[in-house]
């Protein structure tokens, strides 16, 4: 068994080690997974997921919150928080200024008492997106050789009971527990040994914050010794908590606590995150039993990148659709090409209603039609053709059974060939389909020839079409009366099956509005930064890694 370490802290808090760098020295370590927990921040989490994408080390998306009760600082950690939800970074930011004033204050009163110390010197010591801690005093007053060590920066100038230290104005742990399950993340007491209670005192605050939505306790810390383990295993039986474990990784800002090993005896097993997961999921599925719809992206989603439907993956799907609930389909891919692929994946046998063209129509396999149906108007098609030939660039459209445009280009063989479907070459698309699902505009090599080219027509056309990336080679132009969020909302009429209970996988762009809709979507951890923002969850692992399989065992 790997272990893993769900305490650690980068460059964006008080670390002095990159995500991408953590990440590195994570593998190298084997360890089977790790949690990113910078104090009050989650600025590094971006980064550290988008490296982890090919890793075998599992990421985990977390944080460490600063709380206070009268006289001392306690630690909530959070794990698999929404953290790009706008209420979590609001009040992220809030934090973040109240330690700012506070960081002012305490550069006051360190150059009364003769140090050469400036809150503009500090902050220009580190990177713009630090978040300042004590550690980066220290480090600052080392370097400034006012301190001839780390520790002698915190006895006698940066302690709590220092003169020089400036308390700053914090929420209670409770609050931090609520918010961290408002975004859906799991709680957990950090380090509870050291804030020095008695067991009375202790169990009181377990006690308190059970109460409010603690979920775990930090079981396993670099620094217990034997007895404090057994003190807070106790706890957590008696309370009925999930027990975790970390190291408090600083890199050289403590340099006798190893990553995954603390002080060379640590193990935290991976069954500690197996708890923490599987009371993520409880709350992912808030509405019981009853039918929902589940509706599909299908490239980098439901399949992997070999364009196939993992074992695990089917048998997860077909487990959930035995319990009564609804296959349905949203791709961004012509008609033709989605039912090509959904016959070569042998998905008819569950008879899934499609949604083709981001939204443009709905197909019903057993009626063998088309139930609904969204088109550009001849006009905005005409001026997209113009625009498009202007910029030199590719575009195409489609005919009911192939691609049709005006040029062979390297770009629409390349997209024939993605999509499995035949192209052809005609004098003027418009004559063939004069009210087209879609346009696509491309380029192979440069995104943001496209992002200009999608400027152009928004302040053109916003009015009336929707732009956006399936990827970044392709640039879709859509009717603003069509998306996945207009065909979800129809594949539940359709199938009487209250949009309450509507979930929705996918991970690009172009499924940002069906993420966003859905009462529960879920972006792949590989999808783009939009579609993750626009979830409500991230999967634990990638599309070629199953990523589905736990959300869907959920269900």
């Amino acid at each position: 068994m790997r272990p893993i370490d769900l305490h650690v802290h980068s460059t964006y808090s008080d670390g002095t080690m990159t995500p991408a760098e953590l990440l590195k020295l994570a593998e190298k370590t084997n360890l089977a997974a790790f949690a990113l927990t910078d104090h009050d921040s989650t600025l590094g989490l971006d980064e550290l997921l988008t490296c982890s994408a090919d890793s075998f080390v599992e990421a985990v998306p977390g944080i460490e919150i600063t709380t206070a009760i009268p006289g001392k600082d306690i630690h909530i950690l959070g794990y698999y928080i929404n953290y790009r939800h706008p209420e979590f970074q609001a009040f992220l930011d809030d934090l973040v200024t109240k330690r700012e004033d506070r960081n002012r204050k305490m550069c006051d009163r360190l150059r009364e008492a003769g140090l050469s110390i400036t809150y503009e010197a500090l902050r220009a010591s580190v990177t713009p997106d630090t978040i300042l801690t004590r550690a980066h005093f220290a480090r600052f007053l080392l370097d400034a050789g006012e301190v001839s060590s780390m520790q002698e920066a915190f006895s006698r100038f940066l302690g709590d009971r220092c003169p020089t230290y400036v308390h700053r104005e914090k929420i209670l742990p409770e609050e931090a527990v609520k918010m961290i399950r408002s975004v859906g993340g799991v709680p957990v007491l950090a380090h509870p040994i050291l804030y020095g209670f008695s067991d009375g005192k202790l169990e009181n605050l377990v006690s308190s914050l059970k109460d409010a939505g603690l979920a775990g306790i930090e079981t396993v810390y670099s620094t217990y010794q034997s007895a404090d383990e057994r003190r807070i295993r106790e706890l957590a039986k008696k309370y009925d908590l999930l027990m975790s474990g970390g190291s408090d990784f600083h890199g050289s800002n403590k340099p006798l606590i190893s990553l995954g090993t603390g002080m060379g005896k640590l193990f935290i097993p991976e069954e500690f995150l197996d708890g923490i997961k599987a009371e993520y999921l409880r709350n992912y599925r808030p509405d019981g039993s009853a039918r929902a719809l589940l509706t599909f992206d299908m490239d980098g989603t439901l399949l992997n990148d070999e364009k196939q439907i993992t074992p695990a993956t089917r048998k997860a799907l077909e487990d959930a659709l035995s319990k009564g609930h609804a296959f349905t389909i949203s791709t961004g891919r012509p008609l033709t090409s989605i039912l090509r692929l959904t016959d070569s994946l042998d998905l008819y046998k569950y008879n899934p209603l499609i949604s083709a063209f981001n939204g443009g129509c709905i197909y019903d396999p057993g009626k063998k039609e088309i139930v609904y149906r969204q088109t550009l108007t001849a006009d905005v098609a005409k001026g997209i053709v113009s625009m498009a030939k202007a910029a030199g660039l590719h575009f195409h459209t489609y005919t009911e059974r192939e691609v049709i445009c005006e040029r062979d280009t390297e770009e629409v063989r390349y997209y024939s060939n993605y999509v499995n479907m035949e192209y052809r070459v005609c004098d003027d698309v418009l004559k063939e389909e004069p009210c087209p699902y879609k346009f696509i505009t491309m380029h192979l090599t440069d995104k943001s020839v496209l992002e200009a080219m999608q400027k152009k027509i928004m302040a053109e056309y916003g009015d009336v079409v929707q732009c956006i990336f399936s990827n970044d080679k392709f640039l879709e132009i859509i009717p603003k009366t069509s998306g996945k969020d207009v065909a979800l909302r129809k594949m539940c009429e359709i199938l009487d099956i209250p949009f309450s209970r509507s979930y929705a996988f996918a991970d690009q762009d172009n499924d940002i509005s069906m993420l966003s809709a859905a009462a529960h979507g879920v972006a792949l951890v590989n999808g783009s930064k939009g579609a993750k923002k626009a979830a409500a969850h991230i999967t634990f692992s990638d599309n070629n890694h199953d990523g589905l399989v736990p959300f869907l065992e959920a269900l």
